[in-house]
């Protein structure tokens, strides 16, 4: 039995949905479900008596030791966090107190549950960290890419929050002993990804007539990487990572915004063109940039594939065709995940 945190979420979902495809050890999946998380996402495994939902705060401290007595986890997977970084310039207090309290009070429960443990499960035990390559800044275009050695320097309250919460499970394993393994990955994409990233975002505009928005020049580089490649990375992480360390999950595909957006357009023009034959394309609008926005993350992922043999299995070209495909092919779930909660975000944003 794992368990796993923010597993309504995007990452967390495809994870959940990956790990049971690929074994049959039963998943506890404890999500707050706040705007991100979508209990949807999972309706396909809703009778499998491998997976046991649990609305839940990670910060619960009752709660999370309650199901630690009653599951006995051999591993922790912590996916939960508020993790959008536009989000947080508007209400930093929300990913101080998920991302930084909320890990701190986890950890503590964590902790106490893994303490109680016998040597045997003790030793066995793993507390996995997801993280972000936010933490480590900004690069400029002839930077070599972040390494597991970079210096932390975040930029938003976002990164900042979660450079925090990877302090702390740091920390807890060099004071306390706790087993702890760390992943810090590039920007994901796929299927079920809330329609406020910039992929889902343009795709979804692009097929109702709206405004493409790009902040800035767009000439904004991510390194990017298919989610059910990120989801593999972990499990090898988990599986035969060494405790105490860190290990960055990346893509091997930098690509600057504009032309993730003109390769989306690209791709829609062929499976779904527009009914008077003009390019998505004319849709895309340069809007006002961002506070702080970074230039540039690029991932160095050759220790984990040096030590573990993990490489993504998807190149951008034929992951981002996935991505498509799938929404087309799941618009019952769009029309279901876009809320009124959602179209407010939207104007407030890029208004």
């Amino acid at each position: 039995m794992i368990l796993v945190t923010g597993g309504a979420g995007f990452i967390g979902s495809n994870f959940v949905l990956d790990w049971l495809a690929v074994g049959d050890e039963p998943i506890v999946n404890l999500d707050l479900l706040t705007y991100a998380g979508n209990l949807e996402n999972l309706s396909s495994i809703d009778d499998d008596p491998r997976h046991t939902f649990v609305r839940g705060d990670i910060g619960d401290s009752k709660l999370v030791a309650e199901l630690l007595h009653k599951y006995t986890p051999r591993a922790v997977i912590n996916f939960a966090a508020e993790s959008h970084v536009d989000r947080s310039i508007h209400s930093p207090e929300d990913f101080i107190q998920t991302n930084v309290v909320g890990t701190f009070h986890f950890l503590e429960s964590v902790r106490a549950y893994w303490s109680a443990l016998d040597d045997q499960s003790k030793s066995g035990f793993r507390f996995l960290h997801v993280s972000t390559d936010e933490v480590y800044g900004t690069l400029g275009d002839k930077d070599p890419a972040f390494t597991e050695t970079t210096p932390y320097a975040p930029n938003s309250p976002y990164s900042a929050s979660k450079a925090a919460s990877d302090h702390l499970v740091r920390a807890y394993h060099h004071t306390y002993g706790l087993p702890v393994l760390t992943t810090n990955c590039s920007n994901n994409y796929g299927p079920y990804h809330f329609p406020e990233k910039l992929i889902p975002l343009c795709l979804l505009n692009a097929m109702a007539g709206k405004p493409l928005p790009i902040y800035g020049d767009g000439q904004q580089v991510r390194d990017w990487l298919f989610v059910k490649d990120h989801c593999s990375a972990i499990r090898s992480v988990l599986s035969d990572g060494r405790v105490g360390e860190t290990y960055n999950v990346g893509g091997w595909n930098e690509k600057a915004n504009l032309d993730v957006v003109n390769t989306l357009c690209e791709i829609l023009d062929k499976l779904k063109p527009r009914a008077d034959g003009v390019s998505y394309k004319a849709q895309i609008t340069f809007v006002k940039d961002r506070p702080g926005h970074d230039r540039r993350y690029a991932i160095d992922a050759t220790k984990i594939e040096r030590e573990l043999g993990w490489k993504p299995q998807e190149t951008f070209e034929t992951g981002i065709a996935k991505t498509v495909a799938w929404y087309l092919e799941n618009q019952p779930w769009v029309s279901n995940v876009v809320s009124g909660e959602y179209r407010q975000w939207l104007n407030k944003q890029y208004s």
